[in-house]
């Protein structure tokens, strides 16, 4: 359980740094009481945890080889294609932080766009900035965003190898752990951390996971 638990923590909290539910919890945080966004924010993304490790535990009743080099096949894709980007991000947005300044969407993906583009859409919407209102927006927006997104593949595929419980926690605290970065100073936190240097420390980290299943096999 401690070793799901750790892989859990580890893996959803250097890739959720700087996602795009980081991005939408750090904008909303800017608009609304940072209390309210963080509990609509982390309750959908325990929802999702929980969803997601449902799943895996139904992949995970497939013939074991296919999942052990299922799973070893994603972890590799994953870790090559973070690499990837880091290496193909351009001097200007790559090096410089996630949230330096109004830049920031100059060199936005085109999931950090989608991001604010719904942020917009569910802003002009919201009548009343009640807490229920704010904590509903958050909850929506942020589950929506998780939906296929590479932090809940990850998590399917580690509760398909892995105990579900330590999984499950060590996935919440992770995503705890980055909701509250993204509510509390995303801005200033994010000032300080390169986009380059994380997503290159995430695709080494899926590569490492990688290993480590092919050996255990």
């Amino acid at each position: 359980m401690l070793s799901a638990f750790t892989a859990g923590l580890t893996l959803i909290t250097i890739n959720e740094l700087g996602d795009k539910t980081f991005f939408i919890a750090m904008c909303l945080a800017m608009r609304h009481r940072r209390r309210y966004v963080f509990a609509g924010a982390i309750a959908a993304l325990s929802l999702m945890t929980i969803l997601s490790v449902m799943l895996g535990q139904l992949i995970g009743l497939l013939p074991k080889p296919i999942i052990h080099y299922g799973s070893i096949l994603l972890f590799v894709g994953f870790g090559l294609k973070l690499l990837y980007d880091a290496y193909k991000m351009s001097p200007e947005c790559g090096d410089q932080s996630l949230a330096a300044d109004d830049r920031l969407l100059d060199c936005a993906s085109d999931a950090e766009r989608e991001a604010v583009a719904a942020i917009a859409q569910a802003e002009a919407n919201l009548k009343k900035k009640t807490p229920f209102a704010i904590c509903l927006e958050s909850f929506v927006l942020v589950f929506m965003g998780e939906l296929g997104d590479r932090t809940q593949i990850t998590t399917i595929t580690l509760a398909a190898t892995n105990n579900a419980v330590g999984i499950t926690l060590g996935s919440i605290v992770g995503h705890g752990i980055c909701t509250a970065i993204a509510v509390m100073g995303g801005r200033l936190i994010a000032g300080h951390i390169s986009e380059r240097t994380v997503t290159t420390i995430g695709g080494i980290l899926f590569l490492v996971f990688a290993g480590v299943s092919w050996f255990e096999g």
